[in-house]
């Protein structure tokens, strides 16, 4: 068995959620521990670690990262090594993305090029969001890549695939949360109380709206409720109820409109049904903008020097906090095919594991040839 898959294996049984990943971390301090600890230095943050290689003959740093936490999500793929943590999962493939990193990493610790390498181990990319508070902590600013790249798993692309577009890639995404209270009470006497079920149902629809009429139909934007809790039991009308959902946009504009139009609406249900509201926006991520000039740099090289089948692709509603690093550093994120019956977030994810040496031999081709210009 290709020693990745192995640690691919190891990884997916012990997920762990944003800020949580300790046995991760371990994990990833021990494997570090059996390779030549003059080739490089660790510098641990919160629950993830940066990881510096020191080049030859330095000129510039070379960036990649990889996001390190799991879902709370319970797995039903019935695997031989299925996580060991009750309804925790790698149900978005970070346990291949580390995987490929401590590869590649491995790589060039056993064969150093020209230039600095700065492997990121990044927490919390599910959320509540690493990517941000790690671009500023003090380890980033002293060794600040010159592009990073970083890469995401994609169940519907083939093994050997890689998919890529010039400027937007994923969306600008923002969590919604908004809770409602008015006033409970006995269901045979609905005009002495405040049914904040009806409150909410009118709410939804309202909230579609903001789509359909307040958004540029040649934009795009996405406005999913995707859980409401109200109420105690059926004859009991609810005093509160709370609307759980998520916005994604194609630009930060129409980010900020969305959600200056959602707090309208809101102004307007607590005037018209005479109760309480509060909205939450969460956990917001901007969007990931590749780079044009590297990414046609990337997708120039995988076509002349690899058999890679390149994929120009379109722009995803998928959100991605790796998106602030590149805000701040010129890089690029793709799509690594992976081949899986079952999409990202599923349960059953079951991703082709043979991606993982692939992406290792590409990854060590493509930043040896970087870094050694």
């Amino acid at each position: 068995m290709n020693p990745f898959v192995k640690i691919r294996r190891e990884l997916h049984q012990i997920p762990e959620l944003g800020f949580q990943e300790f046995k991760t971390q371990a994990y990833l301090v021990n494997y570090l521990g059996t390779l030549m600890q003059d080739r490089f230095t660790i510098k641990k943050w919160k629950t993830g670690l940066f990881v510096k290689i020191h080049g030859r003959n330095p000129k510039k740093t070379i960036g990649y990262r990889t996001d390190i936490d799991g879902l709370p999500i319970d797995e039903e793929t019935e695997l031989a090594f299925s996580s060991t943590h009750p309804e925790k999962m790698h149900a978005c493939g970070h346990d291949l993305h580390m995987s490929i990193a401590l590869g590649v990493l491995t790589f060039f610790v056993e064969n150093p090029i020209d230039d600095d390498l700065l492997f990121i181990f990044q927490p919390a990319e599910e959320g509540p969001g690493g990517a941000q508070p790690m671009l500023e902590s003090e380890t980033m600013q002293e060794w600040r890549p010159d592009l990073i790249i970083a890469l995401h798993i994609a169940p519907e692309y083939p093994v050997g695939a890689i998919a890529i577009r010039e400027g937007l890639l994923f969306a600008n995404t923002s969590e919604l949360f908004i809770d409602l209270k008015g006033k409970g009470g006995h269901a045979a006497y609905p005009h002495q109380t405040n049914d904040m079920v009806i409150a909410a149902c009118s709410l939804v629809t309202q909230l579609q709206t903001i789509v359909s009429r307040n958004v540029d139909p040649l934009d795009s934007a996405v406005i999913t409720i995707g859980k409401i809790t109200g109420g105690t039991v059926q004859n009991i009308i609810a005093e509160k109820a709370r609307l759980e959902g998520t916005i994604r946009t194609l630009s930060p504009e129409s980010m900020e409109k969305v959600k200056r139009r959602i707090g309208n609406i809101v102004s307007g249900i607590k005037t018209s049904f005479e109760c309480e509201a509060s909205i939450d926006f969460g956990s917001n991520y901007y969007q990931v903008y590749n780079h044009p000039e590297l990414t046609r740099e990337f997708m120039k090289y995988l076509r002349n020097e690899t058999s890679t089948n390149v994929i120009e692709c379109k722009e995803a509603m998928t959100g991605e906090d790796f998106g602030y690093m590149l805000k701040e550093i010129p890089g690029f994120m793709f799509w690594l095919g992976v081949n899986s019956p079952f999409g990202l977030h599923h349960a059953k994810l079951t991703p082709n594991e043979s991606a993982i040496e692939f992406a290792i031999e590409t990854i060590t081709k493509y930043i040896s040839y970087k870094g050694n210009q």
